[in-house]
């Protein structure tokens, strides 16, 4: 088999494009470990503008990733919580998480 045959996957492409889009990732691994509300959200991602977080959330939830739940009480309450797809970004996430912890240098991450 010709490499050039299997090297571009076109799924594994999108799913990058959608997950290493700025501040994604942040956003799933905080869901992950159960943040689901939009301010505890903002708060655990620091620099995420509302516009930002709210416009990821919304691609999220448009790629199937994560679900909006509106909670009918006063005042009214919102979270998101990832579905079956999102929760299997599991080990992906603590993958590169892990992977992270070893090799990309603290300084790199401000």
């Amino acid at each position: 088999m010709d490499i050039t045959d299997t090297a571009f996957c076109p799924r594994y492409h999108r799913a990058v494009e959608v997950i290493g889009k700025r501040w994604t990732g942040a956003i799933v691994r905080a869901l992950l470990l159960d943040v689901n509300r939009f301010a505890d959200l903002r708060v655990v991602v620091p620099g995420l503008s509302d516009r930002m977080l709210t416009e990821r959330l919304k691609e999220l939830q448009d790629e199937g990733i994560v679900e909006r739940i509106v909670h009918d009480e006063t005042p009214v309450r919102i979270e998101y919580k990832l579905t079956q797809k999102g929760l299997e970004l599991h080990d992906a996430v603590y993958a590169l998480s892990r992977w992270a912890d070893r090799w990309v240098p603290l300084e790199a991450t401000t």
